[in-house]
């Protein structure tokens, strides 16, 4: 039943699939939300939420911020941890991570600053910074949700092809390829792209509660075949989590174009299977708007 999928307890698997990136970064923050929302955070008991940068989570951190402003989600009791940092840039440097975080979701909530989690790619000993971040997670309770996005080559955080997927937090050079796709933020000057990061691990991110990996767009439809019809390869890190107990993969139409139409099919009448459970479903079709954007008010939430 519809209600069971929110259900951190149960064990499944879950592709949803969304018409378009607008769709998917909505159904994305509307899961988040109400996630939050139902754990009931205090000052005693802190949501604890794992985060990404990059340009596929902006619509979803604009939707968190709108569900904020709107009165309808406080992040006064939840601690976030970010996946990477640069190592070596400027804390205020345009680039950064913190900087991205700030401007583009932080500044906007009512988060507290000293509940908010990136990596330091300034400090004197790298080692101990990563060290310090697991134990950090660890005194926080585990990481309840963590939400992440992937590049065409299948990486997350910036654990790239080859990489351990028992890994946990470290410092990791960057692959050419890594490089010169960061060249565009950096004005197309390779020399001013960072080739070291602070990331965590694979391993890291396996020990949430719930992972939620973000995939839209063309260009990471092959990501998604590796990740979801392969089998697990640490040449495709993204595909670790098909043996996570509870992992959400959000797509839109687009990164499903190197799916079977069999695996498509399957994950859309999972869906609609779900829908179909609640007395108040009004459409049984997950290819249409009106039943994504149910899809998510369905979650037990308030509304």
């Amino acid at each position: 039943c519809w209600t069971d999928f929110p259900n951190p307890n149960a064990i499944l698997m879950r592709l949803v699939i969304l018409d378009d990136y607008d769709l998917a970064s909505e159904w994305a923050a509307k899961y988040i939300r109400n996630r939050i929302i139902q754990f009931k955070p205090s000052a005693d008991r802190y949501f604890t939420l794992g985060l990404p940068t990059g340009s596929t989570p902006l619509g979803c951190y604009k939707k968190l911020t709108e569900y904020h402003k709107n009165g309808d989600l406080s992040f006064k009791y939840v601690k976030t941890f970010n996946m990477d940092e640069y190592v070596g840039l400027p804390r205020d440097h345009p680039e950064s991570y913190h900087s991205y975080m700030w401007n583009n979701f932080f500044k906007h909530i009512d988060i507290e600053p000293q509940n908010t989690h990136i990596l330091d790619g300034n400090a004197l000993d790298l080692q101990v910074e990563c060290a310090a971040f697991e134990q950090k997670i660890t005194a926080a309770g585990g990481i309840e949700l963590f939400v992440g996005g992937i590049g065409p080559d299948g990486h997350i955080a910036f654990n790239e092809p080859g990489s351990s997927l028992v890994s946990r937090t470290r410092v990791k050079t960057l692959a050419k390829d890594t490089i010169v796709a960061n060249a565009r933020f950096f004005g197309n000057d390779l020399s001013k792209v960072p080739t070291m990061t602070l990331t965590v691990g694979v391993g890291t991110v396996m020990d949430a509660r719930e992972v939620m990996i973000l995939i839209t767009g063309a260009h990471k439809a092959f990501a998604l075949y590796k990740a979801i019809e392969e089998g697990v390869n640490h040449m495709w890190t993204v595909s670790a989590f098909q043996q996570h107990p509870r992992t959400i993969f959000i797509c839109d139409e687009d990164a499903t174009l190197e799916l079977r139409v069999k695996t498509v099919k399957y994950f859309k009448d999972v869906l609609t299977d779900l829908l179909s459970c609640r007395p108040d479903a009004r459409s049984q079709s997950t290819g249409r708007a009106d039943a994504q954007h149910e899809g998510l008010h369905g979650l037990n939430h308030p509304d």
